[in-house]
């Protein structure tokens, strides 16, 4: 990971342990997070969290951007299936994933992160961006260690 980016992951990480510490409420430290990585990076218009609601949907929840989907099936667009797979994914360009879900015309760039709390799967972190392949592996790593800092602040 080059030096930027990896000084803004690990503030980022330190930030996000700061912000949550001895914090229980779920919701309070999602938006939070969402507002500080919206903050935190450069060429995002959108950050934030969709959550499990039923075994068949995800729900959005605090975030920070334009208004977004509300809902969306588990399975489908990039946050239903990083959701159903719980695997991070990162698209170039959205206009090509299959299913992409288009809540902001902007929008040409994202990456899903699923976000687990005492091992049980309650959402997605998305981070979208109007340039296409906004987001790299080195992205994707130090997103991954955000997030495992923030399941780790919310057992």
């Amino acid at each position: 990971m080059n030096s930027s980016k990896h000084e803004t992951y690990s503030l980022l990480a330190k930030q996000v342990e700061a912000l949550t510490s001895g914090e229980p409420n779920l919701i309070a430290n999602l938006a939070n997070v969402s507002a500080l990585i919206f903050e935190a990076l450069e060429d995002v218009n959108w950050a934030g969290f969709y959550l499990k609601d039923s075994e068949s949907e995800l729900v959005l929840g605090p975030f920070q951007g334009k208004p977004a989907c509300v809902r969306i099936p588990v399975g489908k667009g990039v946050c239903g299936t990083a959701f159903s797979e719980d695997k991070t994914l990162l698209v170039e360009d959205v206009h090509q994933f299959a299913g992409h879900i288009a809540c902001d015309s902007a929008s040409n760039s994202e990456i899903v992160l699923p976000l687990h709390k005492n091992g049980e799967l309650i959402g997605v972190l998305d981070i979208d961006s109007p340039l296409l392949s906004r987001f790299d592996h080195e992205d994707q790593s130090g997103l991954e260690e955000v997030i495992t800092v923030l399941e780790r602040m919310l057992q």
